[in-house]
């Protein structure tokens, strides 16, 4: 499937140029739950990514009896104590509002997720507080391995398109959705492309 990706992608001579640099898309889905996904995002909204696990450790060890804590747990469990583990308020009343339509079955399955569309998907999911359109598409991404997913208002991926194109300035999230549409269905892919681009310009600017 990736190399049928790397073809169809390949077309657009930029895109060419950033596979031959960067070599096969490494996008390898990890197998976590839909609502252990979203909680773990909420824990890494504006944090860097050691801040996020340090919380997230601290926050999973309230737990001792679960690899990860169910939404029964989490409910049960006082904001108060939750906050201990470093998370803002904001964070624990989004983490108690995924554990909550996780009860009452708003957040699917993994298995449930088959038979929903990506719209489907990001409607149910955009519910809950603390949950933005960005959040879901990279569970769509990192967790349900959706391959055509263009998340247009990721900073990494509009700049990544700057880079890449030569532009002075990143796109609209309009006018990068409009250019990916030569990308499908392999948007998911071409966004992992523009993220290795938007390091690259990282690299080169120090």
């Amino acid at each position: 499937m990736m190399a049928k990706a790397r073809r169809h992608l390949a077309r657009d001579p930029v895109m060419h140029a950033l596979i031959r640099r960067h070599g096969p898309c490494e996008l390898t889905p990890h197998r976590r739950s839909p609502y252990e996904a979203l909680s773990r995002a909420i824990a890494h909204q504006q944090l860097n990514g050691r801040a996020a696990e340090t919380i997230l450790a601290r926050f999973v060890a309230l737990f001792p009896d679960a690899r990860f804590p169910a939404p029964a747990a989490v409910l049960a469990v006082r904001a108060t104590t939750i906050r201990r583990a470093g998370f803002s308020r904001a964070k624990v009343r989004a983490l108690k509002d995924i554990a909550r339509h996780a009860v009452k079955g708003v957040v699917p399955t993994r298995r449930a997720c088959r038979r929903l569309s990506d719209e489907e998907i990001i409607e149910h999911l955009t519910q809950i507080h603390g949950v933005g359109r960005w959040t879901v598409e990279m569970l769509l991404i990192f967790t349900l391995g959706r391959l055509d997913v263009l998340p247009v208002d990721d900073f990494g991926v509009r700049e990544g398109f700057r880079a890449a194109y030569g532009r002075r300035t990143r796109p609209t999230p309009k006018a990068l959705r409009a250019y990916g549409d030569r990308w499908k269905p392999y948007r998911s892919v071409a966004a992992w492309y523009l993220w290795r681009a938007a390091s690259d310009a990282r690299r080169q600017a120090k």
